[in-house]
This record gives structure tokens, sequence and C-alpha cells, in this order.
């Protein structure tokens, strides 16, 4: 374990309040707060986001097997308590691809039914679905949450990497993700931002709304106003941006 270098995972468990980090990493967050001191706020909204879509996913769209791709450290209101809060047959597979998360991860997930932690990279989404599949927990021939949750933002252009993760879903299926902004009122702001992440285990590409609306493909937005407060949407639009898709039925 690198503790000298900032980690991207452990720079988001500091921001949500957590003890998971290191010296380096509360440098790199705090530097990143001089920057944006409405990020920590953020982060805890995209958070709360999360939890809102999967409970969603699991009550209204009846979705029982959730993906979540890009992880991190297990942190508050994760992905299988939300579901399993509405379902508890539901089943959930984290992915991440740094191997000292995942090894974390399983330890704190151990005692948790239904659930696994997987190392992968979305730069090789036939892995992630094959492996997914390996797990014994997720069938991509029914219909599965995927979560990128503040993770597409850490990928120079990873857009044909997620078309074939949507290609892998059945339809019914949701895409939910949260990225960084770059919004020509904060530019100068987010440069900041990047410098900080060019040091750090993962370069930062934050993108304006258009760029992300992209990651969806053709699925069909689901209208995510119960989620996310209007007022809330506009204040935190230079930070960060956060949306939900379905797959329809073909033909």
């Amino acid at each position: 374990m690198d503790v000298s270098t900032p980690n991207t995972a452990r720079i988001y468990d500091y921001m949500l309040g957590g003890k998971d980090n290191f010296a380096a990493d509360r440098e790199a967050a705090e530097q990143i707060l001089k920057a944006f001191p409405e990020s920590r706020e953020g982060v805890r909204h995209n958070r709360q986001f999360l939890g809102a879509a999967v409970r969603y996913m699991a009550e209204e769209a009846g979705i029982r097997q959730f993906v979540d791709i890009g992880a991190g450290l297990p942190t508050q209101n994760n992905v299988h308590e939300v579901a399993h809060s509405v379902t508890p047959k539901a089943r959930i597979v984290y992915v991440d691809n740094d191997p000292v998360v995942c090894v974390h991860g399983r330890a704190i997930l151990a005692s948790s039914p239904g659930v696994a932690m997987m190392e992968g990279d979305l730069r090789k989404p036939q892995d992630i679905v094959s492996n997914a599949e390996a797990t014994g927990l997720i069938d991509w021939s029914e219909p599965v949450g995927v979560l990128m949750v503040a993770i597409l933002h850490f990928l120079a252009d990873p857009y044909e990497e997620v078309a074939r993760l949507r290609e892998a879903m059945a339809p019914g299926s949701h895409l939910v993700v949260t990225h960084m902004t770059m919004t020509q009122e904060r530019a100068t702001d987010a440069e900041h931002v990047r410098k900080v992440y060019a040091r750090a285990s993962s370069p930062l590409f934050p993108r304006p709304v258009e760029g992300i609306m992209g990651f969806f493909g053709d699925f069909e937005q689901v209208d995510d106003h119960r989620f996310i407060d209007a007022g809330l949407r506009r204040r935190f639009a230079p930070l960060g941006w956060a949306g939900i898709a379905r797959k329809n039925q073909r033909g």
C-alpha cells in the first residue's frame, strides 16, 4: 500500500468523514476543498443520490441484482444495505480496480449474504461481465442495475467501454451515472482540482453535461426530480451531474 500518494477512494472516504485514509489523502482533499468548498457537501449528496437511485430501482423498477463499478471502500449507505432494506434477496457485486480496496472490501463484506467484491477494470468491460456472472450473483439475461458513481471522470475516453456494458444489459436494466462537470464559470477551479488528482492514483477528466449524457446512449432518461431537488441540482451544477436511465425493450 502506497500511503504517500493520494488515492481517489481514500480521498472520497475522507470527504465522507470516514477513517480509511492517510495524511496524503487528507492533504489532497483539503486542496480540493479550497477550490470547491462545496465538495464535501457534494460528495454526501452524491452518496444520497446513489441510495435514492438504488431504492428506486429495487422498489419501483423491480431490479434484484446490482453491479457497482468503481465502488471504492465500503462506507455508509452502501448499495447492498439500501437494496436489502427493500428486498433481502437482492444480489450485489462490487467492482474496483484497486487490489487493496478489494481486499479491504472483502473483509468488511464477508458476513453480508448475496454480496461479492471483485477486482475489475472498466477499461476491460467484458471481464467485468464474465467475472460478475462467475460469482453466481449476476444473470445478465435479467434486468440489472449498473452503477458508475463518481468513476467515469477518472477515465480519459471510456465511451466505447460503457457502450459494451450497455450492450450486455438486458432490457429493463438501469444505468446510474454521477460525474464531475466542466463549466465555464468554474473552469479555473476545475483545473486546480484536476492538478490535484494528477498527483493522485488517477487523473481527472471533468466533462460538460452533454459529454456526460453520451454515456447513456439510447437509454431512456428516468425523471429523477424525486431524487434531486431542482434547487440542489442548480446549486451543484458547476461541481457535478447525476442521472439514471432505462434500457427499453427491443423492437
